[in-house]
């Protein structure tokens, strides 16, 4: 099985909201060795957000302020994939733009070189371009590498028919369709994404990334999510 993990940068500084939170960085890696061992290959996406989140300031154009944000998501993979390999994890980063001697320009060939050694593999900077949130790149990457589902790690617990937060009564789908989250407009990832992925059929799998062992268990284990079916 191969999968696309996406992560985002809030999650990985825990109470701090910026930087990093290294005992939540080493949670994730451990349970990824531990589906690594079983023979799942794992691709990653993690988003930019505990360093830069979208236009800051309207003294910035908006082309800049994304390639700050890709440039953000370039340290968040160079600093986990280096806390993966601290628990015996061999990884390697693509961008699919030049990143000195820091990363490797993606392709499919070079990723599928790569799990096929048994590698994690991290694909930073998003897509190369402006206006397009990491939840694009999440999905065209997992479409480029054949990945069977994407994961995606939420603070939440799934998919809601309203803002749980906002909404008491809102109710949460264990089993929602792609065609359905974009005709009520979820959000549950960008409408780019869920076409991208209606259109190449790949299923989604939403999980809380904070529950106990929850990356195991959500494929291995007892699934507290929201599948999104194709």
């Amino acid at each position: 099985m191969r999968i696309l993990l996406k992560l985002s940068g809030e999650a990985l500084a825990g109470e701090k909201k910026t930087g990093f939170d290294e005992e939540t960085v080493l949670m994730v890696a451990r349970q990824v060795k531990e589906i690594v061992d079983r023979g799942t290959e794992v691709g990653i996406v993690i988003g930019g957000g505990n360093f830069w989140r979208g236009r800051t300031s309207e003294n910035i154009d908006r082309t800049k302020a994304d390639q700050i944000g890709m440039l953000a998501t370039v340290m968040n993979c160079i600093y986990v994939s280096e806390i993966f390999r601290s628990v015996g994890l061999e990884t390697n980063i693509l961008t699919p733009f030049e990143v000195g001697s820091f990363t490797k320009l993606f392709s499919k060939d070079r990723a599928n070189k790569y799990f096929k050694r048994g590698q994690v593999v991290f694909f930073a900077g998003g897509t190369g371009h402006p206006y397009f949130s990491t939840d694009t790149p999440s999905v065209l990457r997992a479409i480029e590498i054949d990945a069977d589902v994407v994961l995606l790690a939420k603070s939440i617990d799934g998919v809601y028919s309203d803002d749980p937060k906002k909404n008491p009564n809102a109710v949460k789908y264990d089993e929602i369709s792609i065609n359905d989250v974009i005709a009520q407009n979820l959000q549950v990832v960008d409408m780019t994404a869920s076409i991208l992925a209606r259109d190449n059929k790949v299923p989604m799998w939403i999980f809380p990334l904070f529950e106990e062992n929850s990356i195991v268990n959500t494929l291995y284990g007892e699934f507290n999510g929201t599948k999104i079916t194709v």
